[in-house]
């Protein structure tokens, strides 16, 4: 603990901008979206904007059909051309409570600028704009004579900064570049060895050289995932009660630093994580063997998860919200959930737009998926083809010997039987078909075994296989699930005859996924039986609710999805019944066989049940041969592709796809209460060209993933820039980044955006391309400390005539004192280090066993993110609690901070780590000591008076030891509490 702390602070202004007003004059030529709009937006569209339910007066001022439309009294509100005739005039204008606008009970007032704004806007013809997000980007006839592609992002900042008369900083020292484009480009201090290489290099490209070491560097990647973990709200358990594990989370993790690493266009980087599973060509990870693609869905399963809900269909509407208030903020900058109970109040965005993506997730279905089955393709495509050649050598030779035989008249064993009208078949696997159930993984296909060749132990065909749906139709320890179309419970129970191994049958009601007692138990059982067996589940009480039957080959075990090596199941059939089980009838032809058909048709998978009897006769018979030469080089040949798949298999949590569902619109957002039509599902309206909707079989994420990324999308691009802009410059040209809408800000520099909108999608969508342009730009590389003319008229640097001062994120900040103590491990990917649980850490969920204090000295991003219990030091220092999408992160100043920083043990640690490293250099006076520190903590070299103020704390801390001189230049603890007190200097926390 320190005995005595100094800080060492600058001047605040330095830090934080100050704070002045200013008042612009009035532009010549007033501008809808960027004048009038703002105004309207704030303090007139909550009684006269889209949502009708809060209109009054029948006054619409957000078209310009509503403003200009004629009242019952003759009057128009907005008269273009004519301000005088305005009744909004009139009215804005009033001092009568009775008459003016905004009325006083709004507590709203129009500033005598905004008044003067709108008459005029109103004198030059009123002119309307579509809200300029939704204008596709541009850049003017005179910018595109220059030479953008050179220089352009300082072409449109100058400009800016030549209208507003403002003087630009000079170029920021190297001592101050190098520790800028470190941190910013991987999260970390550049090392001393990297400045003393770019202080040494004096050519024309040494800026250009170090920029591109650390845009190439591993550790970039880790930054930049962990920025977009915040918007996908990335955690590793669910919350709530128990705070239950979501799946291998992290496996979501290292796909985003391998997809920054490796410059994964931004486009693909958004399909795959909206529709990953349903990419025609998948990506695979030779070096793991694991689906990129795939693993990329991990995005829907992050939020949080409710344990035994009362209500599972409100909580289902609850989780469907939060995909889409995170979908619509990530990957749109749009706030589409406040559509959810009304037409958005300020955008266009209308319930049915709402109601068109919830129709979209609902179709939806969580799903384990296999982590690390990718390699084991070629395997499982051996079986199928081996199971094929079987089939071909058998018909060969049964082909052969009936050749001119008649065809049977009958099918032994078959009879007509009456349908059992008291139930309802909901899976009949009988046959040859799985019928309209749908399959994930590989070890089910749409053929079920009916015809399979049974072997005895010589290898002998002594019988083909009844029908039924199985997972070991090519193999063991292969994943698969089989899962019904969706169905409305309306019979008192639900049966399924199956029999396995270490498998499980799920009654998933409302895509509810945390099944579990003491409501919803019975909803999931263990299929463990040798012979067949009747799985029966009470669904009384859920009548009426939507639901679907899911059989899997595992079991959830406290909802963290389990497969045995020798795990599989066979199914039957599926049935829902009010009082007494039934077995379903198959329907039987009593037509002729013809054998050569029927082994033809066996061939080709496609024989009927009569078909495969009347073969199974002919066996018995002898008609056809049981021995079939060269049967057994095919069996061996299996068993050895069968071996190597015996490996582990790991799942994650992710998604895959159900079936077509529109839903109705939820009436003030009540699912009790719906419309009468559902509404197709389809893009937000007002980015969609015409009336298309999404008629595909399945969810419709892919067509939704194709509806953002677009290239005439006019969000998607500008977004992602502005995200970029803003974790370079710590603001973005629009400063809400998650709200392009009506209520966010507006563009500081509307050109400047769109240029990098259009050069983003020109570059192939590269995100390293879009931040080396940035970072190789003039505004980029200024100093931090402006003139005082340009303190004084842009306060808040929005034109960027310097570059803007910033404190570090939380995980910088702890990634920094790993670096500096020596004690960083850089080690990429893997699971996380288990959370550190202090003492004062309590509540539902708590780990049985807490991590280490300084997290095994791995990175922040690789430490495990529990929703119920938050790192502390973390949430200090502003990293967000993961519910939904933060873009931007608050940046607070708080004694919680400093104290964090002066007291927290794993601070400590640190600066008794770097301590017993200066210790064991051993001849370095003391000067060279402090020199070390310095450029080990803040990347720089100490100045001689700061030397010297190291000199009298050290004393002080001499003293305050009772430590003689002399004795002290090797004393641990005083040296610990000097490394103490450079860790609260300011500058080690900030960036200039």
């Amino acid at each position: 603990m320190l005995a005595v702390l100094v800080f060492m602070v600058m001047p605040v202004c330095f830090f934080l901008s100050c704070q002045q007003s200013y008042t612009p004059g009035l532009p010549d030529k007033v501008d809808f979206n960027y004048d009038i709009r703002p105004i309207l937006v704030q303090k007139c569209y909550l009684c006269h904007g889209p949502d009708s339910s809060s209109r009054k007066g029948n006054l619409r001022l957000d078209t310009f059909e509503g403003a200009t439309a004629l009242s019952k009294e003759g009057t128009k509100a907005i008269s273009p051309g004519h301000a005088d005739k305005s009744t909004m005039v009139y009215r804005i204008n009033h001092k009568d409570p009775e008459i003016m606008m905004p009325t006083p009970e709004s507590n709203l007032q129009l500033t005598k600028r905004e008044r003067a704004l709108i008459e005029r806007w109103i004198d030059q013809g009123a002119e309307w704009k579509p809200h300029w997000a939704f204008i596709p980007p541009s850049i003017s006839e005179k910018a595109a004579k220059e030479d953008l592609e050179k220089n352009g992002i300082d072409y449109f900042i100058n400009q800016k900064l030549e209208q507003n008369g403002l003087e630009v900083a000079p170029e920021a020292d190297k001592l101050a570049l190098i520790r800028r484009v470190a941190y910013l480009l991987t999260g970390l201090p550049p090392s001393p060895e990297a400045v003393d290489k770019y202080l040494s290099d004096n050519n024309p490209d040494a800026y250009a050289k170090m920029t591109d070491h650390y845009l190439n560097s591993g550790q970039f990647g880790e930054r930049w995932a962990r920025h977009w973990m915040d918007m996908v709200r990335y955690a590793e358990t669910k919350g709530h009660e128990f705070d239950y594990t979501i799946s291998d989370a992290w496996r979501y993790r290292d796909y985003l630093i391998r997809a920054f690493n490796n410059d994964l266009p931004y486009d693909q980087m958004v399909k795959e994580q909206l529709a990953g599973d349903l990419l025609r060509q998948q990506r695979i990870n030779t070096a793991t063997g694991e689906n990129e693609s795939q693993i990329a869905t991990v995005f829907y399963a992050l939020g949080e998860g409710t344990h035994s809900p009362v209500d599972v269909r409100q909580d289902e509407a609850d989780r469907i919200d939060n995909i889409i208030d995170v979908t619509g903020k990530t990957f749109q900058g749009l706030t589409i959930s406040c559509a959810r109970c009304h037409d958005h109040k300020f955008d266009p965005i209308s319930t049915k737009d709402y109601y068109s993506m919830f129709g979209i997730v609902e179709g939806t279905r969580f799903s384990p998926i296999p982590a690390n089955m990718a390699n084991k393709t070629g395997s499982i495509q051996a079986l199928q083809q081996n199971n094929d050649s079987v089939r071909i050598l058998i018909a060969a030779k049964w082909l052969q010997e009936l050749a001119g035989k008649p065809a049977l008249t009958r099918v032994p064993g078959t009879k007509s039987k009456e349908q059992n009208t008291g139930i309802k078949t909901l899976g009949e696997f009988r046959g040859n078909s799985i019928g309209d159930w749908k399959t994930d993984g590989m070890a089910i296909s749409k053929s079920t075994t009916l015809g399979n060749p049974v072997l005895n132990k010589s290898g002998k065909i002594v019988a083909l296989d009844d029908g039924k749906a199985s997972s070991r139709i090519i193999g063991n320890n292969i994943y698969g699930a089989l899962r019904s179309p969706d169905f409305i419970i309306d019979k008192n129970y639900i049966g399924v005859r199956a029999l396995g191994k270490d498998a499980s049958i799920r009654i998933v009601i409302d895509n509810f996924q945390l099944i579990q007692y003491p409501i919803y138990g019975d909803m999931d059982q263990r299929i463990d039986t040798s012979g067949w067996e009747n799985h029966v589940f009470d669904v009384t009480q859920w009548k009426g609710r939507n639901a679907y039957i899911e059989v899997l080959t595992g079991y959830f075990e406290q909802h963290v999805f389990k497969m045995h090596k020798d795990a599989w199941f066979d199914v039957q059939y599926a049935i829902a019944y009010d009082q007494q089980w039934a077995e379903p009838v198959q329907a039987v032809s009593q037509e002729p066989v013809d054998p050569g058909k029927a082994v033809d048709h066996w061939r080709n998978y496609t024989a009927s049940v009569e078909e495969v009897k009347a073969l199974n006769g002919l066996l018995r018979q002898r008609s056809i041969s049981g021995t079939i030469p060269g049967l057994d080089n095919l069996q061996q040949q299996r068993s050895q592709l069968q071996m190597s798949l015996a490996d582990s298999i790991e799942f994650v949590s992710g998604v895959t796809d159900g079936y077509a569902k529109n839903s109705p619109v939820f009436i003030r957002g009540s699912y009790k209460e719906l419309s009468e039509k559902p509404v197709e599902r389809a893009f937000l309206s007002a980015l969609r060209k015409g009336n298309t909707t999404y008629n595909e079989k399945g969810s419709g994420r892919m067509q939704l993933a194709e509806s953002i990324t677009q290239p005439t999308n006019p969000l998607t691009a500008r977004v992602m820039v502005n995200r970029i802009w803003h974790y370079l410059f710590g603001k973005g040209i629009v400063e809400t980044v998650d709200n392009f809408g009506m209520q966010g800000k507006l563009p500081s520099n509307p050109e400047l955006l769109d240029f990098l909108a259009i050069k983003f999608q020109k570059d192939g969508y590269s995100v390293k391309k879009m931040i080396r342009s940035i970072l190789m730009s003039e505004a980029f590389r200024r100093s931090a400390k402006p003139s005082e003319a340009a303190r004084k008229q842009d306060p808040n640097n929005i034109y960027l005539s310097h570059f803007p001062i910033r404190r570090l994120e939380a995980e910088a900040i702890r990634d920094a004192l790993l670096m500096a103590s020596g004690k960083l491990d850089t080690t990429m990917y893997g699971p996380p280090v288990p959370a550190y649980i202090s003492s004062f850490m309590n509540g539902r969920g708590k780990p049985e066993q807490s991590g280490p204090i300084d997290g095994r000295g791995r990175r922040s991003i690789y430490l495990e993110v529990r929703r119920n219990f938050l790192d502390p030091m973390m949430t200090t220092f502003d990293r967000p609690i993961p519910f939904t999408a933060f873009g931007k992160r608050n940046v607070t100043n708080v004694p919680a901070q400093s104290l964090i920083l002066m007291n927290d043990p794993f601070v400590v640690m640190q600066a008794e780590g770097m301590a017993k490293n200066l210790l064991a250099k051993e001849q370095l006076t003391f000067d060279n000591r402090i020199q070390w520190i310095y450029r080990q903590a803040l990347s720089r070299p100490a100045k001689p008076e700061e030397i010297s103020a190291a000199r009298g704390l050290v004393q002080q801390f001499a003293g305050r030891y009772k430590i003689k001189e002399g004795a002290w230049d090797n004393n641990l603890t005083i040296w610990k509490d000097y490394i103490h007190s450079v860790f609260n200097f300011k500058e080690f926390i900030y960036l200039n």
